[in-house]
């Protein structure tokens, strides 16, 4: 017996191993000036590095669930580590940014592979009773390589230029790669032939979604707006008649179900806030060293590493719902206790510390709880689309924040400087109230709680 869980926890490190090459991309963010500087480009069009990498994972997250749930997720899994090994090794030799952008999209395309899989392979380890366990330990080494990766970043740009924020993950992922052997069979349906006309018109639409919430130009929102709305309603009614369908729209029938894929975008909108606006706030009212802005900004991913097996335990205890709620509130507490700090005064240093400590702990609670709510909403042969479905509305959360929240903050910070305040002032001004309504809508969403329990 004890072998046995010496075995599974194996395996499940090399699991969260390889699907760490995907938050570690935050690696990439220390190395865009290094980026924008080797190919002489304006600093604008960094923003296509995010954008091609995101838009492509995002939208192919279920359609990848799905084939994992039809072909067997540990097949998708490793072939998305192969995938991702040669995609990492492309973009680090990039020899412009428009082949680095390229790269990207086959990098986008891995990173899809590898995490609309994970969540049901590590599931796979463990009873259905003890499914939360597995989730914990996945949002755990998930939020590790979230917060590596800018401290990798930093030291790799330094010693071995941009290029190697892309090839120091290909090592890891082929060593995941290597190891894994005898992963549990899916529990799905094998073999059942995929919808294919629903996977296109899912991607196409997701990614119009996405694209739309990057976009500022009024005539180019309305098209994206239209061509999203078009092939939704195409989708839903392709996927009624389908026979295996990428994704059952009676599901979001279950009010549950429903309400916490809402929650999840709602509450990571909301804990965007801190990765968004905290760190200009570091640099203009701390005299804290620039070195030292990443290991603060790093102790709202270690409420996460510390909260999130904790949640995996509860779910033992606790309905999914409760400690989603539970999770959602501590976020909310912290961000709300951030958005009213005062910096000048005493103890300051310690309440910013604590408040990040709380953000990220509510978040890691709520994570864990949340893909509890659509794993046993789904039926067991849908778990690749599961996973998929909760990493999606995660990914839909963090764009929309930072879209939503720029777009709210400029507006306040720009009302207070036309009515004549400093710009010290302004900048206060519009962080406070940033972070108050992203505390007021993650605490709103603690109402979950009181919803039915989704089906075992």
């Amino acid at each position: 017996m004890k072998a046995q869980r010496q075995r599974r926890l194996w395996r499940l490190l090399l699991v969260g191993l390889g699907a760490s090459v995907v938050p570690l991309d935050t690696a990439v963010n220390i190395a865009f000036p290094a980026i924008t500087g080797g190919f002489r480009l304006p600093i604008a069009m960094i923003q296509w590095v995010v954008i091609a990498y995101v838009l492509t994972y995002a939208s192919l997250l279920l359609s990848f669930g799905r084939i994992g749930d039809s072909f067997g997720h540990a097949r998708v899994f490793r072939a998305g580590l192969l995938w991702s090994v040669l995609a990492f090794l492309l973009c680090a030799a990039a020899p412009s940014y428009g082949f680095l952008l390229f790269f990207r999209v086959l990098q986008g395309i891995g990173a899809g592979l590898v995490i609309s899989c994970a969540p049901a392979l590590v599931t796979a380890f463990y009873p259905d009773e003890k499914r939360g366990r597995a989730l914990g330990v996945f949002t755990t080494m998930f939020a590790v390589g979230s917060a590596l990766g800018p401290l990798l970043g930093g030291v790799l740009v330094a010693l071995w230029g941009w290029r190697a924020v892309f090839w120091f993950r290909a090592p890891l992922a082929l060593l995941s790669l290597l190891f894994l052997r005898g992963l549990p069979a899916a529990r799905g349906r094998l073999g059942e032939p995929v919808d294919v006309g629903g996977t296109l018109l899912l991607a196409l639409a997701l990614g119009a979604t996405l694209l739309l919430l990057n976009e500022r130009e009024g005539a180019q929102r309305a098209a994206l707006l239209a061509l999203a709305f078009l092939t939704f309603c195409a989708f839903i009614l392709w996927e009624r008649r389908a026979a295996r369908p990428v994704v059952d729209p009676r599901a979001f029938r279950h009010p549950a179900f429903l309400f916490v894929n809402l929650a999840s975008a709602a509450v990571n909108l909301a804990a965007f806030s801190v990765l968004l606006f905290v760190p200009y706030y570091l640099v203009r009212l701390t005299s804290l060293p620039l070195a030292a802005d990443g290991a603060v900004l790093a102790v709202s991913f270690l409420g996460m590493i510390l909260s999130s097996p904790l949640g995996g335990f509860l779910l033992e205890r606790l309905a999914p719902q409760r400690l989603a709620a539970c999770g959602a509130a501590l976020c909310g507490a912290g961000l709300f206790l951030l958005a009213n700090l005062e910096p000048s005064r005493a103890f300051a240093w310690p309440l910013i510390l604590l408040s990040l400590l709380l953000e990220g702990a509510g978040l890691g609670l709520f994570q864990v709880a949340s893909m509890e709510v659509v794993m046993r909403t789904l039926a067991a042969g849908d778990r690749g689309v599961a996973g998929g479905l909760a990493m999606l509305t995660r990914t839909i959360g963090i764009l929309a924040g930072a879209t939503l929240l720029s777009l709210l903050f400029h507006a306040v910070e720009s009302a207070a400087l036309a009515r004549g305040a400093a710009a010290t002032s302004a900048f206060l001004a519009a962080f406070r109230t940033s972070l108050r309504l992203s505390a007021l809508l993650s605490a709103a969403f603690a109402g979950l709680a009181f919803l039915p329990r989704g089906r075992d």
